[in-house]
Formats: structure tokens, sequence, C-alpha cells
């Protein structure tokens, strides 16, 4: 059997999203499939730009084919029409303006898709909400997949994709607020679906104490892992802690890691560490009284699942529905809804080691249940396989 991912973006340079969550289960899968990706030659999720040279290449044992974008987006442009779209009456030409400035505009992924239709049984897509999982799941219908990676914001609510919703053979969700949604939004509940996620790739040792004494890290700290940009609620992060500190004088420091999109108040007591390592990454996790999760929209948060996987407690953002589900479920984490909050449920983590080690441990155990590789490549197949039933008995 024959499978083809498709994903707008795909590397060993993106680390993170559904890039990675792609990329992570194409691996793992062709253990038991024959697989190639299909994706763009971009690499920078803002212009779209061409950046990658190779039509064809291999990448951790996957081929991967790579088709150019016809035009980088302009944000400018793309903003503007974002807006009109988001607060005006408009039509469904409207809507696929907006989709084709979102991009990343590949008409020859699309076509390359048609032509080669019947060299695949099934084509995967990822994130619902680009341009080549809309084209593609309407050129392949009937042998789509969809991984919809979709975040509680206003693109779910566009008529465009209450119609693509209808089309797919199955969806692989990321988590109970996911699929409620997108089966509220487009009533498709009998459409074959499954809450999966993906597995989390750890690595066998860190050198915490060295990567902690290399990066100046001396005293007791929270952590951030993650594009620090607006809409993972950044901003409001740096606003609560600076607050949380000048109110309670806590010696408790703020690690950053991740790639900036903003700028980081000037604060001893605010650590950016800019991109790191896999490694560098989890011994900083590890080193860590607790993670940290401002996002307002998340499918799921592989960052999240890390830090229960190292038994870590979690604090995170109760406006964000996938993230409060995911803390109430795993009975992992505490979450806050506005500065009182915030403050509060801190505190409370930072004065008691008991609660601390009880929901790390709890934490550790709904990873070991949902979330280890065994478990997400057994439900992978069990959807394959129900596809698989339903055209024998047709």
């Amino acid at each position: 059997m024959k499978i083809a991912f498709v994903v707008q973006r795909y590397g060993m340079e993106i680390n993170g999203g559904a890039e990675l969550h792609c990329r992570w289960i194409a691996e793992h899968m062709k253990k038991y499939y024959e697989v190639e990706v299909l994706t763009t030659k971009a690499y920078d999720y803002i212009t779209w730009e061409n950046y990658y040279l190779d039509d064809i290449e291999e990448i951790n044992g996957v081929l991967v084919r790579r088709f150019p974008v016809a035009r980088p987006r302009n944000p400018m442009r793309f903003g503007r029409i974002q807006q009109f779209v988001f607060h005006h009456e408009h039509k469904i030409d409207d809507e696929l303006k907006w989709l084709e400035e979102e991009g990343p505009l590949a008409p020859a992924l699309i076509k390359y898709i048609d032509q080669h239709r019947a060299d695949y049984d099934y084509f995967i897509f990822f994130s619902y909400r680009y341009y080549h999982s809309y084209w593609g799941i309407q050129t392949v219908p009937e042998k789509s997949i969809l991984v919809p990676t979709a975040e509680h914001d206003p693109v779910v609510y566009l008529r465009i994709f209450k119609e693509l919703f209808s089309l797919p053979r199955a969806f692989i969700y990321n988590s109970e607020e996911e699929k409620n949604m997108i089966q509220r939004v487009a009533n498709n509940s009998h459409i074959l679906g499954k809450v999966v996620g993906v597995g989390i790739e750890i690595p066998s040792s860190w050198p915490t104490q060295q990567v902690l004494e290399q990066r100046g890290i001396a005293s007791d700290y929270l952590v951030y892992i993650g594009r620090i940009d607006e809409n993972k609620g950044c901003d409001k992060l740096f606003q609560y802690f600076l607050k949380f500190k000048e109110r309670t004088n806590y010696p408790v420091k703020l690690v950053l890691v991740g790639s900036t999109k903003l700028t980081i108040p000037h604060h001893p007591d605010l650590i950016y560490l800019g991109f790191v390592s896999e490694e560098e990454k989890f011994a900083i996790l590890q080193g860590a009284l607790l993670l940290i999760m401002p996002s307002f929209y998340e499918s799921l948060s592989m960052v999240t699942l890390e830090a229960w996987a190292l038994e870590k407690p979690v604090l995170a953002n109760a406006h964000c529905e996938v993230l409060q589900g995911q803390c109430q479920r795993s009975q992992g984490g505490l979450y806050y809804e506005n500065y009182a909050e915030f403050e509060e449920t801190l505190k409370l983590l930072l004065e008691d080691d008991k609660l601390r080690e009880i929901l790390s441990q709890n934490g550790r155990r709904y990873f070991e249940s949902n979330y280890t590789w065994e478990v997400i490549e057994q439900k992978y197949n069990y959807i394959i396989s129900k596809l698989e039933e339903e055209k024998e008995n047709k």
C-alpha cells in the first residue's frame, strides 16, 4: 500500500507545528506502508518564498517531492483580504481569494496529485486551512484522509470549509475539542474519525546540568517553548509575568525558547535563548519547575505532551479550549483565565511541591496511555484498515 502525506512545508529545519507532526507520522508509518511526502519548496511560513532547491530528496528514509510556490504571499495584501473576509459580508469568491492568498500557492502540487492519483492508495492531508489541502481534497476526495490541525479561530467558520469537511473519507483529529468543533461546524459526524494526536520523540539522554551552566541559568525558572508571537499569547505572558514579579517578588525566572516575532521586554528575570537543539530543549524543560502555555489557539500542543512525558506540570491559558481540556483529562496541569487566576495558580504551583509532583505523575500517566508511538501507530492503522474494509464491502 502506498500513502502520500501532503503538507505545506517539510524539512529537518522545521521544528514545530503541523509540519513536524507530519514528518514524525510519516517516518513512523513507513514501517507499515510505502510512504512519500508531497510538499512545497517553501520554508518561511509568512511569505512562502521558495527556499529548497531540489525537486526530490530523501529525509530520514522518506521520499519527499517538492513543488514550487507560484507566488509568494504578500503579508500586507493578505492582511487586508483577511480583515474583509472575517469582518464583513462577503461571497464565496472572496473566501477563495483569501485561500489563494493564504497559500502556499502551489498549483503544480495539485496537478501532480490529479495526474498521479492512481499511484497512491490514500492521501493524508495535514492542515485544512491551506491551499494544498483544500484543492487537494477536492481533487481526490475518495482517497483523502484529513488531519485538520484546526484551532478555534474565525477560519474554521468560513463557508468553503464547511463544504470541505464533508469530502474526506476519514478524519484524524488532534483532540476531542477539535473533533467536536468540526463536527458542529460541518454536521459530519457520520464520517469516520478518530482522536489520535501525535507521539513524542524523547532523546535517550540530555545533559541538563551542562546546558544550564552553559546558558547561565542558576536559579528556579518557568519555561515557555514555541514560537514567540502574539498569536501564541506571548505578549500577554510577558505582561502577566512581569506583573507577578512586581506584586510577589518570587525568586523565579521565565526562560523563553523559540524564534521570536515580538520584542521581548528587557528584564533580568526574562531569559531569551532563541532556537535551541532538541537535546538542549529537553535539558531546559527537564530543569524547569513547570511549563507555561499562554497560547489562545492550539489543536494539540506537542510541547505540553513533552512536558508530561518528562513529568513536568503545565500552567495553561484557559481561553484555549484544547489546552484546558488536556489539563482536565490528564489532571496534569492548572489553567487561568485572567491575571488574578494566573497569579493564584502560579503561586500555588511554586509553593506546593507535593501538588507539582502529583500533577507531574498524572501527566506522565496520561502521556503513556495516549501518546506513545505504539498507541499512535495503532490508531493510524485502525483508520486505514476501516477504510479498506469499506472498500471491500462496496
